[in-house]
């Protein structure tokens, strides 16, 4: 050992997530670029993707609609076709040549909508049929809401869409279960009006998304699926009275299905991306659940240390600080000064503004560190 080495941080040493052997915990959450034209990935993001992975690193890739009822914004990737398929092969394939493990989150926006994105210009679909309230950004149509009978088609989306993440090389898929689509639209009682078995009470709420899960499960593999929640956040007015027991609830009912982990945004994001201070805290769920949990919601280096360092969770997502540093585990490492994210640019369809063009670390020195 030399003088010059330093203990590992926390958020710096190895993890093994059920096949997937980690070397770090620094995981890459899932971050919505709208630079897919016509929903189809783009070559771009090969670039993208690849400049973000590092060996034994995990990344999750941008919410990806699981059919054509599935999209709510321009120019997010979908999974559904075979032409999408082969798009995603490339980008894949670039990242694992890198040794990052790769998922893909697999969405449907439900009711955030606009019937321009919709099929021969349909109602969105929800839970409901209250509509959303129209935003400066956005406009949305009104919903319909699904029928029991068409529930379990939806429910088959995903699992298709499970495959064919699978079969683009993909090592899983997250569904997202949070933020206020439509997974969440099932499970938040400020959403779901329904009185038939997919409302009421909490266990009827959370059935579609546990039937999506099983689907998922089932298709692919529990060992290589994992789920983000976000029981405490009320975006696009999806908030629920008891987030507490919600949260709760959905830990223990995904361990009878063994999926390979939980992934949790942390009560402090409710509205916006700036944090607040609330009482309330994942502890509950972390304890309850058997799989793998990793936390999401305004860390920062310090921040994800102490989790991991208290066994809080297993592993820390991030999100804005890793759009603007490609390098973030490496910077971690160092303790170098992090490049400034620019929110202007997080949504705009340029291909490399904002997108590609954040500078790494430019120390030699440091460039074969194994810290």
């Amino acid at each position: 050992m030399g003088a010059t080495t330093v203990d590992p941080i926390p958020l710096l040493t190895p993890y093994k997530m059920g096949n997937f052997n980690l070397s770090h915990r620094v995981v890459m959450a899932p971050l919505t670029r709208m630079k897919s034209y016509n929903n189809v990935p783009q070559p771009h993001a090969i670039l993208y993707y690849s400049q973000r992975a590092s060996k034994g690193g995990l990344l999750i890739a941008e919410a990806t609609g699981v059919s054509d009822t599935a999209q709510g914004y321009p120019n997010t990737p979908g999974v559904w076709t075979k032409e999408q398929v082969e798009a995603w092969k490339p980008i894949v394939d670039a990242v694992h040549a890198k040794g990052s493990v790769f998922f893909l989150q697999i969405w449907h926006v439900g009711r955030v909508s606009n019937s321009i994105y919709q099929p021969n210009g349909q109602a969105p679909i929800s839970s409901t049929d209250k509509s959303l309230t129209s935003n400066d950004v956005q406009k949305f149509t009104a919903p319909r809401r699904l029928r029991r009978d068409e529930i379990p088609n939806i429910v088959n989306d995903f699992r298709l869409a499970a495959r064919n993440a699978i079969d683009a090389g993909f090592d899983g898929v997250e569904i997202h279960g949070a933020h206020g689509y439509l997974l969440d639209q099932f499970m938040k009682d400020k959403v779901n009006d329904r009185t038939d078995e997919y409302g009421g009470s909490l266990e009827n709420r959370c059935r579609f998304a546990l039937q999506v899960v099983e689907a998922v499960a089932n298709e692919i593999g529990a060992d290589k699926v994992g789920i983000r929640l976000s029981p405490f956040a009320e975006y696009a007015e999806s908030g629920d009275s008891n987030p507490n027991a919600l949260g709760l609830y959905m830990a223990n009912a995904l361990n009878k299905y063994n999926i390979l982990y939980c992934h949790m945004v942390e009560p402090r994001l409710v509205h916006t991306f700036d944090p607040v201070e609330t009482p309330h805290s994942l502890e509950p769920m972390r304890k309850a659940f058997n799989g793998t949990f990793m936390v999401a919601g305004g860390y920062n280096r310090q921040d994800g240390n102490n989790a991991i360092a208290e066994n809080r969770a297993d592993l820390v997502v991030y999100g804005r600080w890793f759009i603007s540093n490609p390098d973030l585990p490496k910077r971690f490492a160092f303790d170098a000064p992090l490049n400034k994210y620019n929110r202007e640019t997080f949504y705009i369809p340029d291909p490399v503004v904002g997108y590609t063009d954040y500078p790494f670390l430019n120390d030699e020195t440091h460039v074969e560190s194994k810290a």
